[in-house]
Parts: C-alpha cells; sequence; structure tokens
C-alpha cells in the first residue's frame, strides 16, 4: 500500500547530485531506489508535538529526506526537557521548541521545507493544519489531543501514526480508517481523569523516546514507500525493563463512533470536555474557584501563626527532592484510606509538584464532606520559585 501524495508527482522531481550523495545508502537499496527517494522528496509530514517523541521523529524523517515536515507546538525549551528531547540542547533554554526545533532539522538537512505553528493543537485549527500533509504523527502525552489526532485523521482520510510512552513503556501504532481500525475502535472511551498519570507525573526513562520516536519514523517511512507491513490492525507493546516487544491485534469496531458506516460523529468535538482533563500542560493547575492559595499567600499565613496542615499528595521519592518543612507526606494513592487521619474542622492545604494532583485530593475530600481545604497553586515547584529559592525545581 502506497499513499497517494498530496502535493507533486514523485518521478516529476529530480535529485540534485548533492541529494545523490546525501541520500546513496537509501538508494542502493532496492525497496527504495532512486523512485523511492523521490518519493520521500514528495512527501509531506506533520509532527504534533516537538517534545519528547517528536524529537527522534523530526531528525529521522529529516535525515530521511522527508520533502515537507510541519512542527506543530507552542512550549519553550526548558531544563526538564533535556533529558529526552535531544532535538534541543542546553544553547536553546527559553526559545520557542518549534523554531529550536526547525534550526536542528535544517541542520540535518538543508535541502528539505520545515513549517512551524506555534500553536496548540485545537479543534479550531487541527483540520486547516493537518489538511495539507499526507501524513500525520501524534507525538503528544495527552488525551484531549490524541483523539483529536485520530479524529482530524479519519475525516480527512489520512494515516495517523500513534506513539506513547511512559515510565520504562511505550506503545506503537498506525491507525488507518481506510484500511483498519481507528484509535477510537480501540479506546472508545478515556480513562477516568486522574487514572493515567501523565509523564510530568509518574517520569519517564530519557531513552524511550528515542526507541518509540524511531519506530513511529520507521512507520511513517514505510508508508509514503509503500514497502513492508505497516503496524494498521497491530498495537506494539515495548518493555524496556523486561527487553520484550510484542504485538497484538486490532480490530476495527463495527459501532465506532467515527470510522464506521454510519458513525454519528461528522465533526470535531470538545475533546477537553470529553476526556475531562485539559488538552495542554500548565505549570500551575488550579482545583478552581475559590479552592485555590499561592504560595506566597500561604507564606503570609504560616507567618501569622495560622494553625494550617500542609499535606503532600506526592510520591515518597519525590518527597525526597523537595518538600516544604512542616508538610505531612500522604501519596495520592493512598490518601481514601487514610482519611481517618484528618480532621475536617482543620484548615488543610494540599499540595503535589505542581497541583495537578492536589486539585484531584481535593476533590476527594470535598466529596467526603471536607469544607476547609485549599489546594498549593504550583505545587512545591511553585514554593521553590516564589517563596523558598533554595529549593530545587523538577
Amino acid at each position: 500500500m502506497a499513499l497517494t501524495l498530496e502535493r507533486v508527482d514523485p518521478q516529476a522531481l529530480n535529485l540534485t547530485h548533492e541529494e545523490i550523495s546525501r541520500y546513496s545508502r537509501h538508494l542502493i537499496m532496492p525497496e527504495v531506489g532512486l523512485a523511492g527517494q523521490k518519493r520521500l522528496k514528495a512527501a509531506s509530514v506533520l509532527l504534533i508535538g516537538t517534545g519528547g517523541l517528536g524529537s527522534p521523529l523530526g531528525m529521522y524523517l529529516a535525515a530521511a529526506g522527508i520533502g515537507r515536515i510541519g512542527l506543530v507546538d507552542y512550549d519553550v525549551v526548558d531544563a526538564s526537557n533535556l533529558q529526552r528531547q535531544v532535538i534541543h540542547g542546553t544553547a536553546n533554554l527559553g526559545q520557542l521548541k518549534v523554531e529550536s526545533a526547525k534550526a536542528r532539522l535544517l541542520d540535518i538537512n538543508p535541502d528539505i521545507e520545515v513549517l512551524t505553528y506555534n500553536e496548540p493543537f485545537t479543534s479550531e485549527n487541527a483540520l486547516d493544519i493537518a489538511q495539507p500533509y499526507d501524513v500525520i504523527i501524534d507525538g503528544t502525552d495527552n488525551f484531549p489531543t490524541r483523539y483529536l489526532t485520530n479524529d482530524v485523521c479519519v475525516l480527512l482520510g489520512k494515516p495517523n501514526v500513534y506513539g506513547s510512552i511512559f515510565r520504562f513503556e511505550g506503545q506503537v501504532s498506525v491507525f488507518y480508517a481506510k484500511e483498519g481500525p481507528c484509535y477510537r475502535c480501540l479506546f472508545p472511551e478515556p480513562p477516568p481523569p486522574g487514572l493515567v498519570p501523565s509523564c510530568a507525573e509518574g517520569g519517564v526513562l530519557g531513552v524511550l523516546p528515542g526507541t518509540i520516536g524511531t519506530l513511529q519514523a520507521t512507520e511513517a517511512i514505510k508508508l509514503i514507500l509503500g514497502i513492508g507491513q505497516p503496524l494498521i490492525g497491530r498495537l506494539l507493546l515495548y518493555d524496556a525493563l523486561g527487553m520484550t516487544l510484542e504485538a497484538v491485534k486490532l480490530r476495527k469496531n463495527p459501532r465506532c463512533l467515527i470510522c464506521s458506516e454510519n458513525a454519528p460523529i461528522k465533526t470535531l468535538i470538545d475533546y477537553e470536555e470529553f476526556c475531562g482533563v485539559p488538552g495542554h500542560d500548565h505549570d500551575d493547575e488550579s482545583a478552581g474557584a475559590g479552592w485555590d492559595i499561592s504560595p506566597t499567600e500561604l507564606q503570609a499565613r504560616m507567618a501569622e501563626g495560622n494553625h494550617l496542615r500542609i499535606i503532600d499528595v506526592r510520591e515518597p521519592h519525590e518527597w525526597e527532592i523537595s518538600h516544604i518543612e512542616g508538610a505531612q507526606l500522604i501519596p495520592l494513592g493512598t490518601l481514601a484510606a487514610r482519611m481517618h487521619e484528618l480532621d475536617s474542622a482543620e484548615d488543610i492545604v494540599l499540595m503535589c509538584k505542581s497541583g495537578s494532583r492536589s486539585a484531584r485530593a481535593l476533590e476527594l475530600l470535598r466529596t467526603a464532606g471536607f469544607r476547609k481545604l485549599k489546594n498549593l497553586k504550583g505545587g512545591v515547584n511553585g514554593w521553590a520559585r516564589d517563596v523558598d529559592t533554595t529549593l530545587p525545581t523538577y
């Protein structure tokens, strides 16, 4: 199966002497050859995300000679990115990720075109951004954008090269509704909010995005060249600790809400509402109006001698990195069982790394009847930035 490319007839293109030299190891492979390299040059790929997965994806696709690469991201390079986002370097700290990534890709291969979209990928702009590209690659780490990417690809009839990572495990597949199942066939409903931690909460082994991202790049190149057996109808599961790789067969759901014959979904929806979580990262998560307290407000109340019980809902290994003196550690996963240790008459401040898990903890206690609650907006990282700069952020 070879894709019909959007822009130009590959055989109408010529390779320069410099390109022939650059791609010589491709050209001597019968599965690629001159005709295949022209297809790569004529092809266009959209990368949604220039982080952990987008780094190896972008660099290997550029090196392979993909003629036009689109980069969608709205973030800036942060020191915490450098452990795994190898497309960026220390010199790029504070730069827009799309600009840092673009410069790296053009350094790898100045003969390609790189387009940047410094904006979130949303229901309002996704169809317009994705339409001109042959292959869409999902390099994101949140459920609203995954469902959005899937639905865009189904509505536009494009393949979605999917990858996900968490701690030591990764997944790869090609969701292409014309030929097999889509992401909604596998996951009709998102998980309950808070059930699956993000990489920012749970961590990720630095080399894991390289493994999964290069597998995604391989699938994209196979689709463009029309060679091999792409992962359509298969989900590849990778476990770095056990060093195992297995494939699970997937089936098209005849009642899928978007890719079945009489699917009810015809347009993009509100994916944050559908998933019940934000579609984009926020440094300072909120528990909602009236439930938050800022680091400086908490410092002032502590200085006034107010009796406050500060509950840190992070994990013990995070507590070892940094913590607020006087806080008590009760990990979120144990909070329900240890609720009897808390007094609803006390003023309780809940905190975590950034405010996300503590917001969920607040909702749990509020549902149980606690009312004198506050969520530390920005978490311990916010406290380290605004109050106690001797503490590290992570």
